[in-house]
């Protein structure tokens, strides 16, 4: 028997499982999907995985056939080995639902070249995360494993599929660079786009420098063709470099809503576009200061202003301009051009192709640098939307060499599970684990074919530790998403993740004498970041939520005090610590919903390639919860915003929120609909952009619109970077 002679319309787990979807005497069979789940392991999995009679002779036919490393494993005593083998084994781990182990046998179980054998189960995979991940430290190695074989803790998709593996992808797939106002650095982006989209990447690009259309090019006497030509060349390197046919290359480009070329920026999108400039791959951001919203709610024109007459006049490139400060100087200033729009009538625009497409992606950059702790600014984002880091322009050479190496971003991701993480035994110890093991991705990280991000990731040590089944949790304890005692939850969750991954950092940094490059310059340095933390209890306040969190230290003022004044004395190894990506497989495979979003079916359709249709019950979905999954197409998108709103206070980076609108809106769901059309329209999503913008809301990822038709726009999986 082998994994290709398996004949689908023989066996039972798919027809099983396509029963979760046939309701009986008006029920879910949920019986269904765990019997698909043991046919499954029994007519699949066991027949089909290569075994050993001893672990011994596992590592060594593995490493002699060069399907691992063997560097990482020399660093342990076998014996430990063996020992940590032997606990995850007493744990029992097993999968709860069929998806989940479907999910981990299609895509991250290590097979034999011919692809006919399973070579590993999932706890091989955990056991190679947790002895590659903890670098040679037995202890850890121990407390990351007892983290992920629980399912607290779940590495980034990049890192649980390639840790271990001796012909493998990279551990980080996600990536932001920007470019600025010359051909040389128009050329090495492109380069860079190639080069980070032929290793599995997902790249975000800035392209606000680039002078608009139309600008003059005093070298040659001519005119610039301004960004949109830029963006179908980047659109065509992903396309080309998709890793020999596997998958299409992924980016998206951000560009400023004060930049000439915006309103041409969002027609490439439209699907009535010209074929010459219509992006059909290419995803699209904008970057909106504070300035814009003023603008739009008064009502007035808005100017936009020529990169390259700003550069000139304030000596640095146009996204590292405050332009909510500078707007009326900017105005004024007969050195600069600009074109002149309604503010209102761009804000349509961008509204419209939200309905159309679900971009752009809003990152509220103006919130993002006033609660940004470190020197320098934020001028972009990644192709989530949940990264928010300082970046350093680079200057490039005619030979294409750096004349001035800058800095730029990699995305070493991780995530909670909500659930998991509130029965851990002791949770400042597991943030602690899991802040070690994503600290040595980033120490092992070294990029070579885009050295600013070589660069940036060296001096940072950035890493982003995020959540997942928010929804599932509140579920399960009855709790209704987006209601007080939810957003009490969530912004108590986060504060604690914010704390135990501060004390880690710290404590790596006073091991190891080394804090991020600049962190004296940062307000952990001089303590001020901790001022809110030390005026104010942030704990639970509700006796529900106290109850929730019965037995788990909460951190009080004289915590964060205390805290205070050891990073202010040893300093912070990691520049950034959190961020909230959204969530892909790793969910399904940690039996949760994804990041802090609603589900949208309390049993999920997913259409799997070669296969058909699998069907994937909500986590704890019984008759108990049934009320407590909404759909998120069903749900006022403020209780989302207010809900995301609470995570971001205590949030160094961003967090990919998407918004789920239906094409027609229930009634009573937005007061401001009585009386007028029920279906969606612009002004629906102008008020909810600016009611997020009131929260604090950093960013803004896609907008989801389920159709009359019952299709689904703005729907795009965003494989490079999703958790």
């Amino acid at each position: 028997m082998s994994l290709s002679n398996i004949d689908i319309t023989k066996v039972k787990y798919f027809d099983l499982n396509n029963e979760v979807n046939i309701p009986r005497d008006d029920k879910i069979q949920l019986d269904k999907d765990k019997e698909a789940l043991t046919d499954f392991i029994e007519h699949n999995v066991r027949p089909n995985t290569k075994h050993f009679s001893s672990l011994k002779e596992r590592f060594d036919w593995l490493t002699t056939n060069d399907y691992i490393e063997e560097g990482f494993i020399d660093k342990y005593r076998f014996s430990f080995i063996e020992q940590l083998y032997d606990y995850l084994k007493e744990q029992g781990f097993h999968f709860h639902s069929f998806m989940a182990a479907y999910k981990f046998y299609a895509q991250y179980a290590l097979r034999t070249n011919d692809k006919e054998y399973y070579l590993e189960n999932y706890i091989d995979r955990v056991a190679m995360n947790a002895l590659y991940l903890a670098n040679g430290d037995e202890a850890l190695a121990m407390d990351l494993a007892d983290e992920i074989i629980h399912q607290r803790y779940q590495p980034a998709t990049p890192t649980f599929l390639n840790v271990g593996r001796k012909r493998r992808g990279e551990f980080v797939s996600c990536f932001a660079i920007q470019t600025t106002d010359d051909m040389n650095t128009i050329g090495r982006t492109i380069n860079s786009a190639l080069q980070l989209s032929k290793i599995g990447g997902g790249v975000g690009i800035n392209l606000s420098n680039l002078r608009e259309a139309g600008a003059p090019i005093k070298k040659i006497k001519g005119a610039a063709s301004g960004v949109v030509p830029v963006m179908k060349l980047l659109e065509d390197s992903f396309s080309y470099s998709n890793q020999l046919g596997q998958r299409q290359g992924a980016g998206v480009v951000y560009l400023s809503v004060f930049h000439p070329d915006i309103i041409e920026f969002l027609g490439a999108k439209k699907e009535n576009a010209d074929e010459k400039v219509r992006l059909k791959t290419l995803s699209l951001g904008i970057t909106v200061p504070d300035k814009f919203y003023e603008l739009v709610e008064q009502n007035q024109d808005i100017y936009l202003f020529s990169p390259y007459d700003v550069q000139r006049v304030y000596g640095v490139p146009f996204s590292y301009v405050d332009i909510t400060k500078e707007y009326d100087n900017m105005v004024a200033n007969d050195e600069i051009h600009k074109k002149k729009l309604n503010a209102r009538d761009l804000e349509d625009e961008i509204s419209k192709l939200q309905q159309e497409s679900g971009y752009p992606y809003i990152i509220n950059i103006d919130t993002e640098n006033r609660a940004n702790p470190i020197d320098g600014k934020i001028v972009m984002s990644n192709l989530c939307s949940e990264i928010a880091q300082v970046q350093v322009p680079s200057k490039v050479a005619d030979d294409q060499s750096y004349e001035t190496l800058g800095t730029d971003i990699s995305c070493n991701l991780g995530s909670t599970n909500i659930a998991n993480m509130m029965q851990s035994p002791d949770f400042g110890r597991s943030v602690r684990a899991m802040m070690r093991g994503l600290t040595h991705i980033s120490d092992v990280e070294s990029l070579d074919v885009v050295p600013s991000i070589k660069r940036g990731n060296a001096l940072s040590h950035s890493v982003g530790l995020g959540a997942m089944g928010l929804h599932s949790y509140l579920a399960k304890n009855h709790i209704q998403y987006g209601s007080p005692v939810a957003i009490e939850f969530t912004g108590v969750y986060f504060m604690l993740l914010n704390y135990w991954s501060l004390v880690a950092s710290n404590e790596i940094a006073h091991e190891r004498q080394e804090t991020f490059y600049n962190f004296a310059k940062s307000t952990y340095a001089d303590g001020s970041y901790f001022d809110k933390y030390i005026t104010k209890d942030w704990g639970p306040q509700s006796d529900v939520v106290k109850d929730l969190f019965a037995g788990i230290f909460i951190p009080g003022p004289a915590d964060w005090q205390k805290l205070r004044d050891d990073v202010m004395k040893d300093g912070l190894y990691n520049e950034y610590r959190l961020a909230v990506a959204p969530n892909g497989s790793t969910s399904y495979i940690n039996d949760s919903t994804a990041s802090l979003t609603p589900i949208i079916n309390r049993v999920e359709e997913r259409q799997e390639k070669m296969i058909g249709k699998i069907y994937y019950p909500a986590p704890y979905l019984s008759n108990d919860t049934m009320p407590y999954y909404q759909s998120a197409y069903d749900i006022d998108m403020r209780k989302v915003i207010d809900t995301y709103a609470a995570a971001q206070e205590h949030v160094d980076q961003s967090m990919s929120m998407t918004l789920f609108m239906r094409s027609t809106i229930p009634a009573g769901l937005y007061e401001w609909k009585n009386g007028r059309t029920s279906k969606m329209t612009t002004r629906d999503l102008n008020i909810l952009r600016h009611y997020a913008f009131q929260r604090g809301i950093k960013s803004i990822y896609y907008i989801r619109t389920f159709t009359d038709d019952q299709d689904e726009i703005g729907a795009n999986q965003c494989e490079s970077c999703i958790i």
